[in-house]
C-alpha cells in the first residue's frame, strides 16, 4: 500500500482513515473493536473519532480496541466542539473548552498523546486567535502533535493559516470538509487553496450517507438502520430525486468495473487533487470489507470524466453542508 504524507508533516497515512463515528452505538462494542483490529490489520493506520459521537462512548471503544500494544502503530485523531454537557462553557472553541475537553479526550482513548486534534465546527463569536493560541499550547506540552480543522469556510481556514503564521503559532495541517459525487462544492475553493497551502484534506462522507451506495430508492424512503432513520431531519435533506438518480448512474459505472456503488464513490473521492484520505464509517464489518477492496486501486481518467458527466465539477445535488451553519449555497443545477 502507499502511504500518504499528512498534509505538511513527514507523517504517512492509509489513503483511507477509519471513522468511529458509529463505535459504541449502533455498532455494539465487541463488532466495533473487531472493526477497528480488521482495519488496522488491513494496512489502515489511520483512525478519526470525536468528543460528541455517542456522548463520547466512541472514545472510549477506540481507546480499549488500542489497549492491546496497537497505539504505537495508529495514527490517532479526535475533535472537539459540540456541547459537551448543559453548562454553556463546555462547548465551543475557546481556551476554557479546549483545555478541558482535551483531557476528557485523552483519559477516555486511555492515550497520553492525540496525534490529530481537530476543531470540528468553527464559531463566529470567538477569535481564532484564542483557538490556535490554546490549540499551540497543547503541542508545547505534548498533548496533541498536529491540529486541524473540520467543516470550515475557506476564507477560516485562511484566516487562521495567517494568524499561526503572524504569530508563530502552530498551524492547521489538515481540514475535513463533506465531499462526495453529490456534493463537490469545495473545489470551487478549498481544494485550490489546500493545494497551495499543503493542506490535507480528510473527506467526510465520502458515500454521500449511503446514497451512492445505492441506499435510497425514494427521498422520502428512510430503510431499517440507514441515517436517515436514525437520525432524521437534516440527514432526509440530504435525500434529493436528482441525487438518488445520480447514483443509479454511479452503480452503471461501476458495475462496468466489477465495482459495487459504494467503491467506485470512495474510489472517486480517494483519488481527487488534494485528497489525503477519506473518512470511511463502517457499521458492520461488511462495509469496512467492501471499503478496504479500494486500498490499492486507482481511479483512472476515463472513468474520472464519465463521473464528471454526472455531477459537474464543482456543483452540488445534495447539501453535505446543511449542518456546517455558514454554507448558503443553493442546491441543485
Amino acid at each position: 500500500m502507499e502511504y500518504r504524507i499528512l498534509g505538511r508533516t513527514g507523517v504517512r497515512v492509509s489513503p483511507l482513515c477509519l471513522g468511529a463515528m458509529n463505535f459504541g452505538g449502533p455498532t455494539p462494542e465487541p463488532e466495533s473493536i473487531r472493526i477497528i483490529h480488521q482495519a488496522l490489520d488491513a494496512g489502515i493506520n489511520f483512525l478519526d473519532t470525536a468528543n460528541i459521537y455517542v456522548q463520547g462512548e466512541s472514545e472510549r471503544v477506540v481507546g480499549k480496541a488500542l489497549t492491546d500494544g496497537r497505539r504505537e502503530k495508529v495514527i490517532l485523531a479526535t475533535k472537539l466542539h459540540f456541547p459537551q454537557s448543559d453548562d454553556p462553557n463546555d462547548r465551543g472553541n475557546s481556551r476554557r473548552h479546549i483545555m478541558k475537553a482535551v483531557e476528557d479526550s485523552l483519559h477516555r482513548l486511555q492515550t497520553e498523546w492525540i496525534d490529530l486534534y481537530q476543531i470540528h465546527r468553527p464559531v463566529f463569536d470567538v477569535p481564532q486567535d484564542e483557538t490556535l493560541h490554546a490549540l499551540d499550547d497543547l503541542v508545547r506540552q505534548g498533548k496533541v502533535r498536529y491540529i486541524g480543522c473540520s467543516t470550515f469556510p475557506t476564507w477560516m481556514v485562511m484566516e487562521a493559516l495567517a494568524i499561526s503564521e503572524r504569530y508563530g503559532l502552530t498551524r492547521y495541517v489538515t481540514e475535513q470538509p463533506p465531499y462526495n459525487l453529490l456534493d463537490r462544492r469545495i473545489e470551487n475553493e478549498l481544494v485550490p487553496l489546500a493545494k497551495r497551502y499543503n493542506l490535507g484534506l480528510l473527506p467526510w462522507s465520502p458515500l454521500a450517507m449511503g446514497i451512492l451506495a445505492g441506499r435510497y430508492d425514494k427521498p422520502d424512503d428512510a430503510p431499517e438502520g440507514s441515517r436517515v432513520a436514525r437520525i432524521g431531519a437534516w440527514a432526509a435533506e440530504r435525500v434529493t430525486q436528482q441525487a438518488i438518480k445520480a447514483a443509479q448512474k454511479v452503480a452503471e459505472v461501476a458495475r462496468d468495473l466489477g465495482l459495487t456503488s459504494s467503491q467506485m464513490a470512495l474510489l472517486w473521492v480517494k483519488d481527487q487533487p488534494a485528497v489525503t484520505s477519506p473518512i470511511i464509517g463502517p457499521r458492520t464489518e461488511a462495509h469496512l470489507e467492501d471499503a478496504i477492496y479500494v486500498l490499492e486501486k486507482s481511479l483512472d481518467d476515463e472513468t474520472a470524466g464519465t463521473l464528471d458527466e454526472i455531477v459537474p465539477p464543482g456543483t452540488a445535488i445534495a447539501d453535505f453542508h446543511n449542518t456546517s451553519g455558514w454554507m448558503k449555497m443553493k442546491v441543485g443545477f
